[in-house]
């Protein structure tokens, strides 16, 4: 079952001009609000100007090149950047009837999925992207979101692997969410994909009871490396190794990124190691108060509490 309502449309308004017009409305129909699986509902802020002008843009570049599917992927993602998750599935599952052995089109299909809780789905079309670029180099993804250094820090094949772990990990199933982090970590050198592979392996081997294997995933961490976006796994892999204190860690205000709502279920789970649960529980009902339900952090607080806190 999705999570997306469709209780409202929302269409293009007449204006006195064309340009503002433009700036102020989609021009697609849209989802206006999410309901998540604990009932909570959000509304989908209009997108900024600039997205959706990449978001035009994109979209004019597919209609024209209709056979192209780098085309199509990047239609996908801008519409997804606005929170239309709906249908960037619709576009990622028409470019698969058009081009069945794509693995990028399952890789951001999955990645969808997961953003509407569809773990099954998430899970079969990763898999598939997995054993489509068996024996295929990888390749630099370029980012919809660029850095401030707009340098690209992941690739294909450890961004398949980073989604089909997360979405192993949301339901539950932490060796299949190990072999496909491991997997990930071997993808790429980069240390900002050393630190967000790492960071889930140790959670990971924790939640198995193995503190020991734990600490020894750390051994890639050092002091001194630099890492470009990826800060909040950085941040979390130098609280394991303890060598700042979780105290530093602890963030107050309503959160709400993908990189704040990281380190805040981060800290938690680390409470969670060390029998604190109360804490744990704490964190994790702050961070669902917060209003970034897509970010991976939310949603594995989400999960989390559908398992062990919800009253059954």
């Amino acid at each position: 079952m999705r999570f997306l309502s469709f209780l409202s449309l929302l269409f293009l308004t007449i204006a006195c001009s064309p340009s503002s017009q433009e700036s102020s409305h989609l021009e697609v129909a849209s989802d206006s609000t999410f309901i998540t699986p604990l009932g909570k509902t959000y509304s989908i802020a209009l997108p900024s100007e600039k997205l959706q002008t990449q978001y035009r843009e994109a979209k004019a570049i597919y209609e024209s090149n209709p056979e192209d599917v780098e085309a199509l992927i990047w239609y996908g993602r801008r519409i997804a950047y606005l929170g239309q998750y709906n249908q960037a599935i619709q576009i990622f599952s028409q470019g698969i009837e058009k081009f069945p052995s794509e693995p990028k089109l399952y890789r951001h299909r999955g990645h969808r999925y997961i953003s509407i809780r569809e773990f099954d789905e998430a899970i079969s079309d990763l898999e598939k992207a997995a054993e489509l670029i068996q024996g295929t180099p990888n390749e630099i993804e370029p980012d919809g979101m660029p850095n401030a250094l707009n340098i690209p820090v992941s690739s294909l094949h450890s961004n398949i692997y980073y989604h089909l772990g997360l979405a192993y990990y949301l339901v539950g199933d932490y060796e299949k969410a190990y072999e496909a982090y491991v997997k990930c970590r071997e993808s790429g050198s980069h240390y900002d994909n050393i630190v967000s592979s790492t960071h889930w392996l140790y959670m990971i081997q924790q939640r198995l009871g193995n503190p020991a294997k734990a600490d020894s995933l750390l051994a890639p961490i050092h002091a001194d490396s630099t890492v470009i976006e990826n800060q909040s796994y950085a941040d979390l892999c130098r609280l394991y190794k303890g060598w700042i204190p979780v105290d530093s860690l602890i963030q107050q205000g309503p959160g709400g990124s993908p990189s704040n709502d990281a380190v805040r279920y981060g800290v938690a789970n680390w409470y969670l190691y060390n029998q604190d649960t109360a804490r744990a529980k704490e964190m994790m009902e702050g961070l669902l108060e917060t209003n970034y339900f897509a970010s991976f952090g939310y949603i594995a607080a989400e999960q989390d509490w559908i398992r062990w806190f919800q009253p059954k």
